[in-house]
């Protein structure tokens, strides 16, 4: 048990209720479909919350060099590795960040990535003092709004066929950018 307080608390996870324990909330298929159809990448592109890899395999069948890491080992990628401390340079990012740290992964990301960054995020990742303040440093280039309610697959259950639980938008920054972003609906 100390070993999963240990994992929780470095990955600032909430113990009790009704969440994974390791904040896992698998992205699905059509999600990380949709962010193809709006955004090209190029270069290789490192996930590093790659779970289970559901976007990681999306992004391979999609022809894309992908480097797969992650803190906790669910026997796909380097498992292990902590974005935010042992994170170098790359050309993109593209995850689906732990709520409870996406402010600091964003961060990270957006000063790691040379060229773009895509991170899904629930839609009141907008809202904020901290983030205001990260935003009018570093803003995304595109938010690309879920038009539907999405449903991710808590601890990698498929819940296709349920309906979608959350409000979710893919944020896109470009290395360099100072211009406000535009919204778009997908």
């Amino acid at each position: 048990m100390e070993i999963n307080k240990l994992s929780a608390r470095i990955v600032g996870c909430n113990l009790r209720g009704d969440r994974e324990v390791n904040d896992f909330y698998a992205t699905s298929r059509p999600v990380t479909e949709a962010l193809l159809k709006v955004e090209k990448f190029e270069g290789g592109i490192w996930e590093p919350c790659c779970g289970e890899g559901h976007i990681s395999k999306v992004l391979l069948e999609h022809g894309y060099n992908v480097i797969s890491s992650d803190l906790i080992d669910r026997d796909y990628g380097t498992p292990h590795i902590d974005f935010l401390c042992e994170a170098s340079e790359c050309d993109n990012i593209i995850t689906n960040p732990p709520y409870k740290n996406a402010l600091d992964f964003a961060e990270k990301a957006v000063e790691l990535a040379r060229g773009k960054t895509a991170l899904l995020l629930k839609l009141n990742f907008l809202e904020g003092q901290r983030r205001r303040l990260f935003f009018n440093k570093t803003p995304p280039v595109r938010v690309h709004v879920f038009s539907g309610r999405q449903t991710l697959m808590k601890n990698g259950d498929d819940y296709s066929g349920r309906s979608g639980m959350m409000a979710l938008a893919w944020f896109i920054w470009e290395a360099g950018n100072t211009n406000s972003p535009t919204v778009h609906w997908i």
